[in-house]
């Protein structure tokens, strides 16, 4: 398969890298300081903090050309607007692996509709001195499978190829039916968190202040109860029921875990995105509370 990763980040790298060596024919898009690294050193994997460092010799380009199979779309959610002008006149299906709880249409109305797929990534990783580490595997990793899904929810050829693609490339890839309310209960999840780890500081620094690690609960606990529906995957409905004294410790404890540090600190790439994440879910609850109050 012909592919095109939009996106040099660290998930964008490893993704790119991972599908090149299982022989699928990759080109990655990236800018500035990151094109610059990669053609001259190629991409640099590590797992970890392991100090054994493999290089993947992806082709990286600096603008897209045409006649990709697919088009996998890892950017921020506030970068996606850019993306979709400058993938608009390309042919391919499009994968956005993203956070996004819009919906498929408003990218559907600038590339085409038929066009669409949405997923989410489940790896985690970051670009320490120009090496992509990422997440040591794990048994809850080998658990949790990376959803795609049609907006449709069918299960189209398509779909079924472009999940066979990952699953060639050691990723534990899904067909997800409900694909659209997974990203809309993930967002419901990801803002009220983000934004608490924002104002804290980080992550670690969340962790410490219990008051505000309860107040996080409250609000994400408010986030999921506006759900449009029953919340995708159904685990996420236990958090709206266990109470705050349970749910502190678990997350005092993941915040404090290796895992967390993906969600960064005061960045103005987490930030960003977790503003756009609030737009959306807010826009989304307009048209609802509307109908409430006509009831």
């Amino acid at each position: 398969m012909k592919v095109l990763v939009y996106g040099a980040g660290a998930l964008g790298s490893l993704y790119a890298a991972r599908l090149h060596e299982a022989g699928h024919d990759v080109s990655l898009l990236a800018r500035g300081e990151r094109l610059t690294a990669v053609r001259e050193n190629d991409i640099l994997l590590a797992e970890g903090d392991s100090p054994d460092i493999r290089r993947v010799p992806v082709r990286v380009i600096a603008k897209p050309a045409d006649g990709y199979d697919l088009i996998i779309v890892l950017v921020r959610t506030h970068q996606v607007d850019a993306v979709l002008e400058s993938i608009a006149h390309l042919e391919g299906d499009v994968l956005f692996l993203l956070n996004w709880a819009a919906g498929p249409e408003p990218l559907g109305a600038v590339i085409g509709a038929e066009r669409v797929l949405l997923g989410f990534p489940t790896s985690a990783g970051i670009i320490d001195r120009g090496v992509v580490r990422f997440r040591r595997a794990s048994l809850v990793t080998r658990l949790v499978s990376m959803p795609i899904g049609e907006p449709s929810g069918l299960a189209t050829p398509r779909l079924k190829r472009v999940v066979e693609m990952f699953r060639s490339a050691g990723f534990q890839a899904k067909a997800e039916p409900r694909m659209d309310a997974w990203l809309t209960t993930h967002a419901a999840f990801e803002v009220p968190l983000g934004q608490a780890v924002h104002a804290a500081g980080g992550p670690g620094a969340l962790a410490e202040d219990g008051a505000a690690v309860r107040d996080m609960i409250g609000r994400l606990k408010q986030s999921l109860e506006d759900l449009p529906g029953r919340p995708v995957p159904a685990a996420f409905g236990v958090l709206r029921v266990l109470p705050d004294r349970a749910l502190a410790p678990v997350f005092r404890r993941f915040l404090r875990s290796p895992v967390s540090a993906s969600l960064g600190s005061a960045s103005p790439g987490l930030s960003g995105e977790v503003a756009r994440l609030a737009e959306q879910l807010a826009a989304d609850a307009r048209p609802r509370r509307a109908t409430d109050r006509a009831r």
